[in-house]
C-alpha cells in the first residue's frame, strides 16, 4: 500500500473521534486557514475527495477550493462530515492505484487535519497519527517542488529535503516542520535555521 493511501486511512480512523467530542458551536471556531471556520475546512477536505473519487475536474486552486466550501455552505454540518468520511476510503483506493501521482492530496488532507484539531483543541494537531508516515512524503514533495536542499533535524533525525547542494541547515520538532512546509504560523522559537535558508524556501504548499 502507498504511504498516501495509508497516511489517508489512517486520518480516516484518527479524525472522527476529534469531531464527535466537538460541541456544535466549535465548528464556527476560525483556523489557521485565512477566512474558513472549521467548517469550511471540512468542507473542503471533502470536495477535494470527492472530486478526486468523481474524477470532477479541479485545478485545487483558491477559486475551485472556495467553491467546493461555498457550495457546501446551506448543508448541516452533519451532512458535511458524513460526505468526508465516506470519501476517505474511496479516496485511498484512488490515491493507491494511482501509484503515487495523488499521494499529495493525501497529505493535504492530513494536515487540513491539523487545521481542525488545532482550534478544537486536540492534541498533537500538526503531529497527529500518520505523522511518520507524512514527513517522506513532504520530502517526496520537496524534491518534485525542486525546493533548495536543507539538511534538516527532525526530532534528532535526518530528514532529506530539496535537491542541489544543501543552502543551510533546519533543526525543529514533527509538528513545527509539518507547520513550516505547510506555511502554518511556525512558532519561532520551536526551530533554529542556519545558513541561507529562510521559512520561505521550506514552504510547499502555496
Amino acid at each position: 500500500m502507498s504511504a498516501g493511501s495509508q497516511l489517508l486511512l489512517v486520518e480516516a480512523a484518527a479524525l472522527p473521534p476529534v469531531l464527535a467530542s466537538a460541541a456544535p458551536e466549535d465548528f464556527d471556531l476560525p483556523t489557521v486557514c485565512t477566512a474558513w471556520s472549521v467548517r469550511d475546512v471540512l468542507a473542503h477536505c471533502a470536495g477535494a475527495l470527492s472530486n478526486l473519487v468523481q474524477g470532477t475536474s479541479s485545478s485545487y486552486s483558491p477559486e475551485d477550493n472556495q467553491r467546493d466550501v461555498d457550495l457546501r455552505s446551506s448543508w448541516p454540518v452533519d451532512q458535511v462530515i458524513e460526505e468526508l468520511l465516506a470519501g476517505y476510503a474511496a479516496a485511498a483506493t484512488v490515491i493507491e492505484d494511482a501509484g503515487g501521482a495523488a499521494d499529495g492530496l493525501a497529505l493535504g488532507e492530513w494536515i487540513h487535519g491539523g487545521d481542525v484539531r488545532e482550534p478544537l483543541r486536540a492534541r498533537d494537531a500538526y503531529a497527529s497519527a500518520g505523522v511518520e508516515l507524512a514527513i517522506p512524503l513532504i520530502r517526496d514533495r520537496s524534491v518534485r517542488r525542486s525546493a533548495p536542499a536543507v539538511e534538516v533535524l527532525v526530532d534528532g533525525q535526518e530528514v532529506a529535503f530539496g535537491s542541489g547542494a544543501p543552502i543551510g541547515a533546519l533543526v525543529t520538532d514533527a509538528a513545527t516542520f509539518v507547520r513550516l512546509v505547510s506555511s502554518r504560523r511556525p512558532d519561532p522559537a520551536r526551530y533554529e535555521l542556519q545558513g541561507a535558508v529562510t521559512p520561505e524556501h521550506l514552504v510547499l504548499f502555496s
